[in-house]
């Protein structure tokens, strides 16, 4: 069967207060992702519900490009900003200001 690309949905709740710093990380994104091998696009998606959470969506040529790029230090790269956000945040004794869950798709048609 011939290939037709993998999409991994990244489904982030954010905290009141928390909304314009997330979108500042991704307006100022480190763009890691845009130079790993297998990555084929990205949109990030802001809801137009209140209490509704963002979407990631990032496109790969297939499942193997986009767990290389899950296990790698461009990843660690590109989510620096908001994982020390976490960290913080857990320091100071808050709950996080993000929580995020993972949907993966295989495409089947375009």
């Amino acid at each position: 069967m011939m290939e037709n690309g993998f999409v991994a949905v990244n489904r982030i709740s954010v905290r009141e207060g928390y909304h314009a710093r997330f979108e500042e990380l991704f307006g100022s994104r480190a763009k890691a992702i845009d130079r790993f091998p297998g990555f084929q696009h990205m949109q990030v998606l802001k809801p137009n519900r209140d209490g509704e959470p963002y979407l990631i969506v990032s496109h790969w040529q297939d499942e193997t490009a986009f767990r290389a790029w899950v296990g790698s230090a461009e990843f660690v790269e590109g989510h620096r900003r908001g994982f020390q956000d976490l960290a913080d945040a857990k320091a100071r004794g808050e709950e996080p200001p993000m929580t995020s869950d993972f949907v993966t798709y295989d495409v089947i048609a375009r």
